[in-house]
């Protein structure tokens, strides 16, 4: 298929370029879904201008040293159920005091980042209860994800890639071929022009949990608060949020990507499917 060529108009400069890194909170598969923890998918994406992204990148390099003293040659990755069970090198949050300033330099580094935010939450059982053959819950919000993502790029004239955390052969290979099947042919009646226009490749970018990347971890630690937060706010479960997640909602609230002119936050940086 041809494709649309990069518009002259549209800056080269790296420091120019976004890239959009999506992590899960909550499973995909069709079980248990009584319980609220496996009910609701959300995929969370944080998206970056490539300078802010390195700002970002070495003031959390910097937040790691000063909190978990580790060698270069084993970085340490923030990934939220370690540090919830003081597991590996975070057992030094052990220490409530370690902790207390852990959590408040935690806090302060994200709410000085400057990204912005989508969140799609699956609640599978109304999918299910709604459509006879549901769509594969993460591909259906990678779908509405790359909606919002894209249009925020053309709307400001920029391109931008994508990142997400590799989750394993089979889900790998089905994963590639959703975010292709998007770029090539459109999704949800958006035709394959604005993915084009916006995306500056065909294909999905997976690495690994263990690979160190700044704009992942920071998805991991924001999704699941940022999936609860959504499902209170909606009735869908009971609040309200622990002290820690609470703060930490509170405090990136203004992220969420939003209509540019009214200001619409519900469409642009939540979107609850079915509604």
């Amino acid at each position: 298929m041809k494709h649309r060529s990069a518009d002259p108009n549209r800056p080269a400069d790296p420091g120019e370029r976004y890239r959009l890194y999506i992590d899960e909170s909550g499973d995909h598969v069709f079980k248990h879904l009584d319980h609220p923890s496996h009910r609701f998918l959300c995929l969370l994406g944080c998206f970056f201008q490539g300078r802010e992204y390195v700002a970002f990148h070495d003031a959390l390099e910097d937040f790691k040293r000063r909190h978990i003293p580790h060698s270069p040659d084993e970085p340490v990755v923030l990934h939220r159920e370690d540090i919830i069970n003081r597991r590996h090198c975070f057992w030094r949050l052990r220490n409530p005091r370690a902790a207390e300033a852990f959590d408040s330099d935690l806090v302060a580094l994200i709410a000085d980042a400057s990204f912005r935010m989508v969140a799609v939450v699956i609640d599978k059982e109304a999918l299910v209860e709604r459509y006879p053959t549901p769509a594969h819950p993460y591909h259906l919000a990678l779908d509405f994800m790359l909606q919002r993502y894209c249009g925020f790029l053309n709307h400001v004239n920029r391109r931008g890639d994508v990142m997400a955390e590799s989750r394993g052969g089979k889900e790998d290979h089905l994963l590639r071929d959703s975010y292709a099947r998007a770029f090539e042919r459109g999704a949800w009646m958006v035709k394959a022009e604005v993915f084009q226009r916006a995306l500056t490749s065909g294909k999905i970018k997976l690495r690994k949990k263990t690979s160190d990347i700044a704009g992942l971890q920071l998805a991991d630690l924001l999704a699941h608060p940022i999936r609860q937060s959504i499902l209170i706010e909606k009735g869908m479960i009971h609040g309200p949020l622990k002290p820690f997640p609470a703060r930490l909602v509170n405090l990136v609230g203004d992220k969420f990507n939003k209509h540019l002119y009214q200001g619409k936050v519900w469409g642009y940086g939540k979107v609850l499917f079915p509604r």
